[in-house]
């Protein structure tokens, strides 16, 4: 792993991880834009607003842009209008996507995910609420039959032989992801969707070898990251997005049992963590902050060594800045703030002396 050189701010400091250098540290969160058609042929597939919403923040010096949650299957979608890449047709329309973000010096990544008892829904804009079949909604699966709604569907629980093919579906995401020419794969075990269904107490009511103690619940988890790091090349880094709690009193996944679950990923070949928290369930009281979440990505930097970003409401530069210089984490992640700037980095670049690549296009205006 790099180190930050003095004469720059640690925000603008390249950063290496395996055989990839991410030219600084200010890194695009995955957001779902739930703009692809929902069915047909189509469904899934990336289109005009998904390369100009990426290719904006490339432009705009964000170092690594991961894609928003795509779903390693159709019924692993959160929204009908979810990106997906289960399917050749969605990797040919994302290579377009991967080539500009790497021309314009940027590294392009992607979290690839499963719903879980959260798919299905409609878009926010909507309401957010399950859709059924008349809006080409289906029935949810989960570890358990528990709705994340009163009033939702009870979710299909699912069998062994289910959570096996979901963990093929994942690795043969990842298979096109590198196909499509991502350099970074991300696997979304945050914000209570699959995985983190699994992990949490809360959702996971299994009594088998997918329930009950911690090992139990991590073994899906893990046997996901074994899956994808088989076929995902060994010079390439893998991310795991985690909840680091569920806010939840002590009911639902802890931040000790991230830490706890944070060294295992290392020893099965994660690079670094992603630590969000919140997602499982909707009565969960989260303090919301300006840097809420930094603390527990201090805390499994700190007691694993286990590389780490952090996020949530990181917005000004001189914020980002004492949190990579105080060694609390490695990068940050901004979602909002990238949505409101896509030119973010260049506008933090002016302000603590950082440097970034410019298009020649652009020179004029620096």
């Amino acid at each position: 792993m790099s180190a930050a050189p003095a004469s720059f701010a640690a925000l603008f400091a390249p950063y290496t991880l395996r055989s990839v250098t991410i030219p600084n540290r200010v890194w695009m969160a995955p957001m779902c834009q739930y703009s692809a058609e929902a069915f047909g042929p189509n469904a899934g597939v990336a289109h005009e607003w998904h390369f100009a919403h990426y290719a904006a923040r490339a432009v705009g010096g964000t170092g690594l842009i991961i894609q928003e949650a795509t779903a390693v299957s159709p019924e692993g979608r959160i929204s009908p209008y979810d990106l997906g890449i289960w399917n050749d047709a969605q990797v040919e329309a994302l290579r377009p996507i991967t080539a500009f973000v790497k021309a314009q010096g940027a590294v392009p990544g992607i979290q690839i995910g499963h719903a879980g008892r959260k798919a299905s829904t409609e878009r926010p804009w909507k309401g957010g609420r399950w859709v059924g079949p008349e809006a080409h909604g289906w029935l949810p699966s989960a570890p358990s039959a528990v709705p994340f709604h009163e009033g939702d569907p009870v979710p299909h629980e699912l069998t062994v032989d289910e959570i096996r093919e979901i963990t093929g579906q994942f690795a043969a995401a990842a298979e096109r992801a590198l196909a499509a020419g991502y350099e970074v794969v991300e696997i979304h075990g945050a914000h209570g969707y699959l995985i983190g269904q699994f992990l949490s107490p809360d959702s996971n009511k299994r009594t088998d070898e997918y329930g009950g103690s911690f090992e139990n619940r991590t073994r899906f988890p893990l046997e996901v990251v074994d899956a994808v790091r088989a076929v995902w090349p060994a010079e390439l880094p893998l991310f795991f997005r985690i909840s680091a709690t569920d806010w939840l009193d002590g009911e639902g996944w802890t931040a000790d049992e991230t830490v706890r679950l944070a060294g295992l990923l290392l020893e099965h070949g994660v690079d670094l963590l992603d630590v969000s928290t919140g997602g499982l369930s909707p009565h969960a009281k989260v303090p919301v902050g300006p840097g809420y979440q930094v603390p527990f990505a201090a805390r499994v930097k700190g007691e694993t060594g286990l590389p780490v970003a952090a996020v949530g409401l990181i917005t000004d530069p001189e914020q980002a800045e004492k949190i990579l210089a105080n060694g609390e984490a490695d990068a940050v992640l901004l979602g909002r703030e990238l949505l409101r700037d896509p030119y973010w980095a260049r506008r933090a670049a002016a302000e603590l002396g950082g440097e970034l690549r410019t298009p020649t296009q652009y020179h004029r205006a620096w």
